[in-house]
């Protein structure tokens, strides 16, 4: 199967969220969600929130093997670490599938979450030790039913590798 192909089949499936919050953010929430998030994805935080993603897929490298794959389909089988941070850092959207593992994790680019699809239990117990350990948390948002409104890579592709649809779900519950 082609890695596009394959990307396209786990964003259907049930996913988690690598984030910078604890958990979501109820849409009728008391705080100031988008002003907090506008300064999170502003230089050095995001650079810093970036870091931290990269950490986390360096560290999961360490225990199987990987496909980091950009949003115009190039994609690179278990790549150095450096390759991992200039993907992460560069506004695009960036895919790691875990074949292995049957899952995959989606960065938009442009967001201060990561999106964990088709864990297993052990997967998940795994990455979220990784990502305690860059002060990450991991969590289940509300499930919607049509997770990504038919949105596939295709798509990226036509927008430059960017997102900017609502197919990965982070922090907020609007």
């Amino acid at each position: 199967m082609e890695h596009s192909s394959i990307i396209d089949h786990y964003l259907a499936m049930p996913y988690w969220v690598i984030d910078i919050l604890p958990k979501q953010v109820p849409s009728n929430g008391r705080g100031q969600y988008f002003k907090i998030e506008g300064h999170f994805l502003k230089e050095p935080q995001f650079g810093a929130i970036c870091k931290k993603f990269s950490n986390v897929i360096i560290k999961l490298n360490c225990y199987c093997d990987i496909s980091v794959c950009n949003a115009l389909g190039d994609c690179s089988d278990n790549p150095q670490p450096e390759y991992i941070e200039e993907c992460l850092s560069s506004g695009k959207a960036v895919y790691v599938v875990l074949k292995s593992e049957h899952a995959m994790i989606g960065f938009c680019g442009d967001d201060h979450y990561m999106t964990l699809y088709n864990p297993d239990e052990n997967l998940l117990e795994l990455v979220s030790s990784l990502a305690h350990s860059e002060g990450l948390f991991v969590w289940k948002p509300v499930q919607k039913e049509k997770k990504h409104d038919g949105f596939t890579t295709d798509d990226l592709k036509e927008k430059g590798g960017t997102c900017d649809v609502d197919y990965i779900v982070g922090g907020y519950q609007g």
